[in-house]
């Protein structure tokens, strides 16, 4: 297929794994984190890291919008089904999101909640449509990949006159979590996590372009190489990144020039301005409160704003005691570091939201057993 089976070549891997071999200089380490899940998940998928000389280390980021999701904003949805009585509508993934009194829409939807999956924002809409008797509700998460949807389905709901349908929004902004990442102790301070680079987000970029990544190259002096998900993309992105550290450079690069240009989509940039509005400040998983980090629906728009219709309020919710997914999700920790990883917590039994998307860090290493090569 083409954009896929040239991308998966293993002769070209191998020829391109000797190029990151001869350009990595040995005298020094060099430190990327991957932002998306995306790239965690073919990174361990495909064995990449294995083609890596061993000074080369790719660190995990918060890319994953499952993982980031609070226990809070899934207890406010399991609250819509339960107690509200209405249909709760999502993505599969987030389905098995652990939450409090442990619960996850999963669980409630075997205690009696209407809770369904859907496959896009606009199934939730069509479902409103077809049961007009219920309250429908569609539970919103991603970064800005997955906004453009959801302000299409308000748009159109409005533009039907649906009284039944609205939507719990917790869409998060990916430079927010980058900065976050960039002034946290670890990095900034203590320098416990060394970070020289990003790989930057595929399919969100081709929303957002490649221009909001210019200020951490010029403010912070990383640099930055958007790639695409596939193997040789995430690969060619790295030698890219270890030539910009050896020369000096802090710049923002394109690998992934096919999807990819510096203003991003501007229809649905301007769509989502139209819909939705910064939120002051949003709880991450692992990444505490960040201020103006995540969307709210525009006032234009309120009817639809579930948070509204229903009188919702936020109480954040502490992860489990035992589960490092918080420092997974900082670079801070590696899966294998946390004591439930492949014992208690395994994909068909989460304790902590790594475990539960294909994207998530955890999930990504247990799958394709990436943690068993750590002797």
């Amino acid at each position: 297929m083409k954009y896929i089976d040239e991308f998966r070549d293993g002769e070209v891997a191998r020829k391109l794994a000797a190029a990151i071999r001869a350009d990595a200089d040995p005298g020094r380490r060099y430190h990327f984190m991957e932002f998306c899940g995306g790239h965690t998940h073919a990174i361990s998928r495909y064995g990449v890291s294995d083609l890596l000389p061993d000074n080369v280390r790719m660190i995990h980021g918060p890319g994953c919008p499952v993982c980031v999701l609070p226990i809070g904003r899934v207890d406010q949805a399991i609250g819509l089904a339960l107690e509200h009585g209405v249909t709760l509508c999502t993505y599969g993934d987030c389905l098995r999101v652990p939450a409090s009194g442990s619960l996850s829409l999963l669980k409630a939807k075997a205690k009696g909640g209407d809770i369904r999956m859907v496959y896009s924002s606009m199934d939730a809409v069509a479902l409103a449509q077809k049961h007009p008797d219920k309250q429908v509700v569609f539970f919103a998460i991603g970064f800005e990949t997955t906004t453009p949807p959801t302000a299409v389905a308000i748009k159109q709901a409005a533009a039907l006159g649906l009284k039944n349908f609205s939507v719990l929004c917790c869409h998060v902004l990916t430079p927010s979590a980058i900065s976050s990442i960039l002034e946290s102790p670890e990095v900034r301070r203590w320098g416990t996590v060394p970070l020289d680079g990003f790989v930057g987000p595929a399919h969100v970029s081709t929303i957002i372009g490649s221009r909001p990544y210019e200020f951490f190259a010029e403010e912070y002096r990383k640099p930055v190489v958007i790639a695409g998900f596939e193997p040789l993309d995430v690969m060619q992105a790295i030698r890219m990144l270890i030539r910009q550290v050896n020369e000096g450079r802090a710049e923002v690069e394109n690998e992934f020039a096919r999807a990819v240009d510096r203003e991003g989509n501007l229809k649905a940039q301007a769509l989502v301005a139209e819909v939705f509005e910064m939120r002051k400040a949003f709880e991450w998983r692992g990444l505490n409160v960040l201020p103006y980090s995540a969307l709210r629906i525009r006032g234009m728009f309120a009817e639809f704003d579930a948070e509204k219709r229903f009188s919702l309020d936020y109480s954040p919710v502490p992860d489990h005691k035992a589960c490092e997914c918080g420092a997974i999700l900082r670079g801070v920790k590696k899966p294998q570091d946390c004591k439930l990883f492949g014992t208690v917590c395994t994909p068909e039994n989460p304790v902590g939201s790594c475990m539960v998307s294909s994207e998530g860090a955890c999930a990504a290493h247990y799958t394709y057993g990436r943690y068993k090569d750590v002797a």
